[in-house]
């Protein structure tokens, strides 16, 4: 991908927020169990910082886990989605590569879904300067398991489909760059799943960075042969999805 193909990748989230908010997976309860063991810590009473936020998916969970939780959110029709369904959580404007912090605000700083927006050889460096001493950069991804049949045919007819399709699969390209730094580097995978609708399913394609920036017609064509595709295969409509949370936490040395 192009650095303007990324560029666009990465704003195109702000018009499917709502799709995002609705039909985006959540994170199983395990997920943040392993962050305090990997960590070193309980989130409760935690500063976090949660970059790239989107609509709060993770930012709420943080915060029902007793995390004090400020989102970082670049898009607006995300930080608005965000504050209309939590409206007690801060937003504020910022990226990774540039965060609005002070030096040794934070005992966390999280990227949910969200690290391989950022240019790690700025964002690293960032989350150094902004973690206390003992603190921890967590990233973690929701991925899907596509070693599942009806998944693997999935990603072969997008990939087809949509000239800028892409899957990001392991994350070990986007994290290697952490090696570089002085860091200990923990990792853990956390498998679960949900069962959602059809409907949910074309939703939560909706909001997919290579569905929003297709063009309308041809987004609507590849959606609509994937409604009937799925049908197919599930007649009464339910869908059970497969995930793996690929879960990696750097410690800053105290």
């Amino acid at each position: 991908m192009t650095d303007l193909q990324h560029q666009a990748h990465a704003g195109s989230f702000g018009a499917v927020a709502a799709e995002y908010d609705k039909a985006r997976p959540s994170y199983p309860p395990r997920l943040f169990e392993e962050i305090e063991r990997l960590a070193g810590r309980p989130l409760r009473g935690a500063d976090v910082l949660d970059v790239g936020a989107g609509t709060g998916i993770a930012t709420r969970l943080l915060a029902e886990r007793g995390a004090r939780v400020i989102a970082v959110e670049p898009s607006g029709g995300m930080a608005a989605q965000l504050h209309a369904v939590s409206p007690g959580i801060p937003v504020v404007k910022g990226v990774g590569d540039e965060l609005p912090c002070h030096d040794e605000s934070a005992d966390l700083i999280t990227y949910a879904q969200a690290f391989h927006w950022t240019d790690p050889d700025k964002s690293i460096p960032e989350a150094i300067r902004v973690l206390r001493p003992g603190g921890a950069l967590v990233l973690f991804w929701n991925l899907k398991d596509r070693s599942v049949d009806w998944l693997g045919e999935q990603e072969r007819r997008h990939a087809a489909a949509l000239p800028s399709y892409h899957y990001y699969g392991t994350m070990n390209a986007v994290t290697e760059p952490l090696s570089r730094y002085p860091l200990d580097v923990f990792g853990a995978k956390v498998r679960w799943e949900r069962t959602i609708t059809v409907d949910d399913v074309i939703t939560d394609l909706r909001s997919k960075s290579y569905f929003a920036v297709a063009e309308p017609e041809l987004r609507e064509s590849v959606l609509a042969d994937d409604r009937a595709w799925l049908l197919g295969l599930f007649p009464d409509g339910r869908v059970v999805e497969p995930y793996t949370v690929d879960l990696t936490v750097a410690v800053k040395p105290r």
